[in-house]
């Protein structure tokens, strides 16, 4: 039987319901404006890794923290608004590798060239650890964690993603079929009412007698 609902609309290979990765999709876009809009802010509220004033745009940021950033908010949007588990895969694929970038990206920014963020601003240990998981490490890990549940979740066709084609047949009805056939093809099988038949064997036999 057909399936009704909005979700189902479209009996597509690639088809999927736009809610399965709507919610991980909403959490990576959170994350990602995270990451790409901290280095900014932070100075305002005495969390960064640079001395620079609040807004202050250099490459090392662009490359390290605002890409990657705006990288992992496109595949949480995809993720957010597709009904097809291609571009749900592209999404899922796009933050995970933006998550990776955010942990392994200070590490190869030397050999590439593009500049260092520094070091982060912090009295205590506890704090500088605390802002390598925020910006960088712990960010990224998460991303990926996320990333990868959903890109499980998406890639597999589920049994509520097929789509019947043919309708089922309706029942049989025996009344329906009778009342709908021709008159002269049922006329003759009727029954006489035992009422009729009975008065008139009673005229013949009043008659009989007279």
């Amino acid at each position: 039987m057909r399936h009704t609902h909005p979700d189902y609309e479209r009996p597509r290979a690639l088809y999927m319901p736009r809610t399965r990765g709507a919610v991980t999709g909403l959490i990576l876009i959170l994350l990602g404006a995270w990451g790409a809009l901290i280095p900014f802010v932070g100075p305002i509220i005495n969390w960064a890794y640079t001395a620079d004033p609040a807004w202050t745009w250099t490459t090392a940021k662009g490359w390290l923290e605002v890409l990657p950033g705006v990288a992992t908010a496109v595949g949480g949007l995809l993720l957010l608004a597709s009904g097809n588990r291609a571009s749900a895969m592209f999404g899922g694929w796009l933050a995970a590798f933006a998550g990776a970038w955010f942990v392994v990206g200070r590490t190869f920014a030397s050999t590439l060239g593009i500049g260092d963020v520094g070091q982060p601003l912090a009295s205590t240990d506890l704090k500088r650890a605390l802002l390598e998981v925020t910006y960088f490490t712990g960010l990224g890990a998460l991303i990926l964690l996320l990333s990868g549940a959903v890109l499980a979740r998406v890639a597999v066709r589920h049994a509520r993603d097929v789509v019947a084609t043919e309708p089922v047949p309706a029942p049989y009805d025996e009344s329906r079929v009778v009342t709908g056939a021709p008159a002269g093809r049922f006329a003759a099988a009727e029954p006489q009412p035992r009422g009729r038949t009975r008065g008139g064997l009673f005229r013949r036999h009043h008659h009989a007698g007279v």
